[in-house]
């Protein structure tokens, strides 16, 4: 049972917002149109009564043309970006771009940017007019230096802070709206603005919290689905879609993933209360939840081309990765400290002949172990107490009324205490915060630890407590955005510091430890930190979520790179075909990287599968096969000697011996003889222990703490192709099976990489 974050005032006022169809409303902003096909013949259904015609004839003789028409006759122009989008086996989610395409002018002079999704056995079709300013955004390859910045000013950001205030600026910077900001919800769904950047023009909402009701959870949800939407002007007529329902599912047509769907008329009417006549927003999404927003708006009507949106998409994205490693890590290290503490009082515990003695001689470490200002353990017989607590009949009266809760795994949280036990509020400033766990499954015995009230000043955008008023002449489901955003003030009184899940998950590891498994959990915890410690050292860098998402993206550069190439290559200059080389070869090579450190992140989730064989086999095998990549021309004197018999996995174990043989080989490649020796050294402290030496480039021993680091190069890569990545493969298969690595070398004299693996019965 979890309580936590401030109240959501208003939410009664607002129950008719939340069941608002807002993906179902059957209307189009009008900067661009849209035909829905449906069939294999990709045949006409349903489209917006904005369709282009020179001829000006009304919209119902347009319609009537079209509905019906296959799009091969229709729009013919479009056919062949939507049939090579219709051919992927797996189409990304949401709507994705096609081509920019001009249409014949029968149909209507002007440039459009073509974007499909599909619903089912639907294909939606959207054409949006190319912005005027479209011509001033500038193109990928000048675009690159900016984004390149970006990126290194997100690994140099010491904080969250200063990750969001970046990504504020440059999203404004990209765009030219008035105002940027970066909007994080709670818990709770309310939002606060925690970065901003602006020029003057519209008032600053820096720090200032929103609530929930003014942002809808199915409006939220529509944030989740489709990452980015544009209101380029808030005074918009809205265009119907006929007929309103698809006549093969009888239903209206759902919007969600749509580039061009209307907006709620509340919204619009929230956004001309806020004097702005402009927005975008882009989703900030972590492992597939929505963490906040970008939120840009502009005091006069504005229109932001295709190629700026996708480029602030790109940047989230990549925010959000880094922002997803940083949490990562930050929860990462506190697990690894509570961890110690817990496997500290396992210790203490196991040592005691009452165990609970354990807990009470070490009240730092028990307080420690989830940041409390308190404690008490209380049984039947006794009410022991730790630290700053309520009064001892004050905690048998609270141990009487939690021992009554239903409570789920044994667990209780709250940090708002007086809200759900009245009395609790008589000791508010030593018990606001508390977390229970019963250590006992026959009697009501807890330990409770207790956090002090602690008083805050919430400074809201506008009274939170009225956030919409009804309508009184269009019914109760009519409603009205509150007109003012002027800073309001609320005093927050009779609520903790929230508890954290590492802190929730370590009390419940510690009733575990405390139900039965005392001494299995005290070493089983202590090979957990153990192992902790050396994966957070990678976290930051990496993880299976940033490999994983990053591909898309770069296979898009890629593909529309290649499209541009062989569509338009004729009307580039040399300057601008070698341009677009450039960047598909720098995507191919991203792309590499990345495949790479999936392969890096899997490696620490794969379980090891250890066998007894033959090193020199293993080694004879990876040896062929580096030869094949070898030209016929290279000299290479190969040395092995008798590396006998290992106990290890051999999959994990043929990648360590290719790294290091194919670097190796790399690395020689400007000797007139490549020396390259594989050995094994006199077994030592119950290791095997390993060398490959070379007589390549070398490095300079200054690094050679670097050596073995994701992405860490000691060559430039126009001297020696690679990603980095490699050396790193080799460390963490090594440790993992229990062993060590490290090198030596010197400019220019080649360098020796050792490995060690534990002797193991049949390994010699």
């Amino acid at each position: 049972m979890i309580r936590s974050g401030a109240p959501s005032p208003g939410a009664a006022d607002l129950t008719a917002c939340d069941r608002e169809p807002i993906h179902l409303l059957g209307t189009l902003q009008p900067h661009g149109f849209l035909l829905v096909l449906e069939g294999p013949d990709l045949r006409i259904v349903q489209a917006s009564t904005n369709l282009p015609d020179r001829l000006r004839r009304p919209a119902a003789e347009r319609l009537e043309e079209v509905l019906g028409q296959s799009i091969r006759t229709a729009f013919p122009e479009a056919v062949p970006a939507l049939e090579s989008y219709l051919a992927q086996a797996q189409p990304s989610e949401g709507a994705a771009y096609l081509t920019t395409l001009a249409l014949e002018r029968g149909k209507g002079a002007g440039s459009y940017d073509l974007a499909a999704h599909r619903i089912g056995d639907l294909v939606v079709l959207e054409f949006e007019a190319v912005a005027s300013e479209a011509a001033s955004i500038q193109s990928l390859d000048a675009l690159y230096p900016r984004l390149n910045a970006f990126v290194e000013g997100l690994h140099a950001a010491g904080s969250v802070a200063e990750l969001c205030a970046l990504l504020a600026s440059d999203v404004r910077h990209i765009t030219g709206f008035d105002r940027a900001l970066v909007y994080r919800f709670d818990r709770d769904w309310h939002g606060t603005v925690v970065a901003e950047a602006g020029n003057g023009r519209l008032p600053s909402y820096l720090d200032l919290r929103f609530p929930a009701s003014d942002i809808p959870a199915q409006a939220r949800e529509l944030y989740r689905r489709n990452r980015l939407r544009i209101i380029p002007d808030a005074g918009y007529e809205p265009v119907p879609i006929l007929p309103s329902h698809t006549l093969s599912t009888g239903t209206p047509l759902d919007l969600s993933q749509s580039v061009l769907r209307s907006v709620s008329p509340v919204h619009v009417e929230y956004m001309r209360n806020m004097g702005t006549m402009a927005s975008m927003s882009v989703s900030i999404l972590v492992d597939g939840a929505l963490w906040g927003l970008i939120s840009c708006h502009n005091k006069a009507p504005h229109r932001v081309p295709l190629q700026a949106r996708n480029a602030c998409d790109f940047l989230t994205r990549i925010f959000a990765l880094q922002l997803a490693a940083r949490e990562r890590g930050a929860l990462a290290e506190q697990r690894i400290r509570l961890g110690m503490i817990q496997a500290r009082l396992l210790g203490y515990m196991a040592e005691e002949e009452q165990f609970i003695d354990g807990l009470l001689n070490h009240p730092d470490d028990v307080l420690a172990l989830v940041d409390a200002a308190g404690a008490a353990v209380v049984t039947a017989e006794s009410c022991r107490l730790l630290g700053a607590t309520p009064a001892a009949d004050d905690i048998r009266a609270l141990h009487t009324w939690v021992s009554s809760q239903p409570i789920r795994d044994g667990v209780f949280v709250t940090d708002s205490l007086g809200e759900d036990y009245p009395p609790a509020r008589a000791f508010a400033e030593r018990a606001s915060g508390l977390l229970a766990i019963s250590i006992s499954q026959r009697y009501a015995s807890y330990v409770l630890w207790f956090r002090p009230e602690v008083v805050q000043t919430v400074r809201w955008g506008g009274n939170p407590s009225k956030p919409a008023t009804p309508d009184p002449a269009g019914g109760p489901d009519r409603l009205h955005p509150r007109k003012s955003f002027e800073t309001w003030k609320e005093t927050v009184q009779g609520r903790s510091l929230p508890w954290s899940g590492p802190e929730i998950d370590a009390a419940k590891d510690l009733r575990a430890a405390v139900l039965g498994i005392v001494l299995r959990r005290a070493e089983e915890l202590a090979a957990l930190s153990e192992e902790l410690q050396r994966s957070n050292k990678e976290l930051e860098a990496f993880s299976y979520s940033v490999s994983h998402d990053l591909r898309a993206p770069f296979r898009h550069i890629v593909g529309y790179s290649e499209l541009l190439r062989s569509r338009e290559g004729t009307n580039l200059s040399e300057t601008g075909r070698r341009y677009v080389d450039t960047i598909a070869e720098a995507a191919l090579s991203a792309g590499k990287l990345v495949d790479n450190l999936l392969n890096f992140s899997q490696m620490g989730r794969n379980a090891l599968n250890r066998v007894s064989g033959d090193m020199n086999q293993l080694v004879e095998e990876v040896r062929r096969k580096i030869l094949r990549d070898v030209p016929p021309g290279r000299a290479i004197r190969w040395q092995v000697g008798a590396l006998g018999r290992v106990y290890a996995d051999p999959v994990m174990l043929r990648l360590v011996i290719e790294n290091l043989l194919s670097n190796a080989v790399k690395y020689t490649r400007d000797r007139p003889e490549a020396l390259i020796e594989i050995g094994r050294e006199p077994d030592r402290d119950g290791e095997a222990v390993f060398y490959v030496r070379d007589n390549g480039v070398g490095f300079d021993m200054a690094y050679v703490g670097k050596l073995f680091g994701v992405f860490q190069r000691l060559h430039r890569v126009e001297e020696f192709e690679g990603t980095g990545i490699g050396l790193a493969n080799v460390r963490r298969i090594v440790e993992r099976h229990g062993g060590r690595t490290w090198a030596e070398g010197a400019l220019g004299r080649g360098a020796t990489f050792h490995f060690t693996l534990p002797l193991r019965e049949g390994a010699r």
